[in-house]
């Protein structure tokens, strides 16, 4: 007898959100079959690669990043040189010079900063707070009305400063909303309900479910992110059918694999080489497990995760 292989694909299906505007926007989601499964069904949208610069330019950068951005002495000049790197859909700025507990930035400093790398470039952005709620909440308020018009994402909102940043962010200005929460299934869904139930439109969330690099309590981030695409799926749980995005850069390029020294860890190899392979692995986890999106530093990283979606799709 032979063999009728079952179609995998479901009826429900991920939103799509569209990020950015003109013909530079990328558009995440759209799929209704598990990560890369082409067997099953078309892919709608391919997963998305971005590339990361941060408030603090140059020096907030590892020495074998600083390399690939020579002669650039502003955070305008990376971000025009950083859009220009092989298979770059989007470039994401990380505002982490406003943590109070560092160097506590001013809010009209960075949104400044804000501005003038949306005014140079012209592909979607993704704007990323400190990572401090209270600061977060006034920075990217401010951030959302900087970007007016620009379908930006503003990444990310909080179950304790969600109000604040979906009432702009969502409400106000009609930016694409990200959801953070802590690789937890039921608070991933209890965020996406309490910003809809605010008035949030569900076709304009992105969730964060979170991350952490390969070998940091990694199986708690897979497990989640398959949890979440397998709920939405094969469940058609409409409160978790958002795109998932994930910031892989911010996590892998802070871990010892990554900033441990030739000279302290010989036996480690090339400390570039570490903190690329550390990037991609994690990057091609995340995605195999259901991110929609990934946020990479390196740009030999955003080249082979955008080679292995190719082949894949």
């Amino acid at each position: 007898m032979p063999f009728t292989a079952k179609s995998g694909k479901f009826n429900a299906k991920i939103n799509t959100v569209e990020v950015g505007t003109g013909d530079k926007a990328i558009k995440l989601g759209g799929e209704n079959v598990f990560p890369f499964y082409t067997f099953d069904d078309a892919i709608e949208n391919a997963p998305k690669v971005g590339i990361e610069i941060t408030d603090g330019g140059m020096e907030s950068e590892p020495e074998c990043v600083q390399k690939l951005y020579e002669g650039c002495t502003t955070v305008v000049d990376m971000a025009k040189k950083a859009v220009t790197f092989d298979g770059v859909d989007f470039l994401s700025i990380r505002l982490e010079g406003g943590d109070p507990n560092g160097k506590n930035k001013s809010t009209e400093e960075l949104i400044q900063i804000v501005k003038d790398v949306a005014d140079a470039v012209d592909v979607p952005l993704v704007v990323c707070g400190c990572k401090n709620v209270e600061k977060d909440a006034e920075l990217l308020d401010k951030a959302a009305a900087a970007l007016d018009g620009k379908n930006a994402m503003i990444l990310a909102a909080k179950e304790e400063n969600y109000k604040t940043i979906g009432a702009s962010a969502g409400l106000a200005y009609k930016q694409v909303v990200g959801a953070e929460s802590a690789v937890d299934i039921n608070l991933a869904k209890q965020l996406n309900v309490l910003l809809t139930q605010l008035g949030v439109d569900s076709k304009t969330i992105v969730m964060n479910a979170g991350t952490a690099a390969v070998g940091y309590g990694f199986d708690y981030v897979i497990s989640t992110l398959d949890r979440v695409k397998a709920a939405a799926l094969s469940q058609g749980d409409t409160t978790l059918q958002m795109p998932i995005i994930t910031p892989v850069a911010s996590e892998t390029w802070t871990v010892k694999e990554s900033t441990a020294t030739e000279e302290d860890m010989p036996e480690w190899g090339n400390l570039e080489e570490r903190g690329i392979d550390m990037e991609v692995e994690t990057a091609a986890a995340v995605l195999a497990a259901g991110s929609d999106a990934v946020i990479l530093k390196h740009p030999e990283s955003v080249r082979t995760i955008k080679a292995m979606i190719s082949e894949l799709i």
